[in-house]
């Protein structure tokens, strides 16, 4: 199998990339930056470097047997994910043999789009309306995206939303450990709830290791053809109480004050504080795949320990 990641080397498609190779796969690895290249290809990782946009990688597209994008928009907008999406589904139309079998398109959105549901519980199959979320204006565009790629008539589209991601530099949680090591002091953003207190707490957060959603990637990518036209959600099957999080990342780091809220600043910073408590299932009974990874607050010693090696390293 032939598989070409988008975003190679950030921190979702870096680990699908090495799980993918391990497997035995050959893999491409679309990059922007000619030195992170060079991890690409000492990693057994074909780099190709361009912008995910690009054109310049498309005569591969005849030999592929699946894509995978890991850029999902991120600080790009719908705009550029859908140029993405849409200039795959022409360049497969144009350049693929007649007869071939669809090229697998995996796309990467998020559990952001289910919005702040409280304490429902919610699957994969949860229909989504994420438009009176706080967090919409930064993910009310995807849903569609979502629709467009597994509904395509030309690829054959499969959607996968992580939810908060932890491990080695952290992603968002990382974030967190920046402030903690840069000031000594563990906080994060507050959540909104009618009836508490002080009309704000933590929640709960949805989250998964990026390791466990690389292995994800490898049983998306090797089932592809019998799973098209699929969305699946990506999280533990338990969700990490936030006020036990914090607690807990004061004894790690040996924050004696305790930790505190603050009132979000921006949509970013509210879009952490959905909560979403999701039971996902397709993804175990289709493919078998069961997250490994100690939870981000059982393991956060282990994590936190992670996060200061790589600041060392970078």
């Amino acid at each position: 199998m032939k598989v070409l990641i988008l975003g190679a080397t950030g921190f979702i498609g870096f680990p699908a990339a090495q799980a993918l190779s391990r497997a035995g796969y050959f893999v491409y690895g679309q990059t922007r930056s000619s030195e992170k290249a060079k991890r690409l290809a000492a990693d057994e990782i074909f780099p190709v470097i361009c912008n995910p946009d690009s054109s310049s990688w498309h005569h591969l597209i005849p030999t592929l047997d699946v894509i995978i994008d890991t850029v999902g928009g991120d600080g790009h907008g719908p705009d550029a994910s859908k140029a993405v999406f849409q200039g795959i589904e022409a360049a497969a139309k144009n350049l693929r043999p007649s007869g071939s079998p669809k090229l697998s398109y995996i796309f990467t959105s998020g559990t952001w789009v289910h919005g702040d549901q409280g304490w429902d519980i919610l699957s994969d199959t949860t229909p989504v309306d994420s438009s009176g979320a706080d967090s919409a204006p930064l993910v009310n565009w995807r849903p569609g995206v979502e629709q467009q790629v597994v509904k395509s008539q030309i690829l054959n589209g499969i959607v996968v939303r992580p939810s908060l991601l932890y491990g080695r530099s952290g992603s968002i949680i990382g974030l967190m450990f920046d402030r903690v090591r840069k000031t000594g002091k563990v906080t994060w953003p507050a959540r909104r709830v009618s009836g508490s207190t002080d009309g704000k707490d933590g929640g709960r957060m949805a989250t998964i290791h990026q390791d466990d959603l690389a292995d994800f990637y490898v049983r998306a990518a090797e089932r592809a053809q019998v799973i098209g036209g699929l969305i699946f959600d990506v999280s533990n099957a338990y969700s990490d109480d936030t006020d036990g999080f914090l607690g807990r990342m004061c004894e790690v780091a040996g924050v004696k004050d305790g930790f505190e809220y603050y009132e979000p600043t921006n949509l970013f910073e509210k879009a952490i504080t959905t909560q979403h408590i999701i039971r996902p299932y397709l993804a175990r009974s289709l493919l078998g795949w069961e997250p490994k990874k100690p939870g981000l607050t059982d393991g956060l010693g282990l994590y936190w320990n992670a996060y200061l090696a790589h600041c060392v390293d970078v």
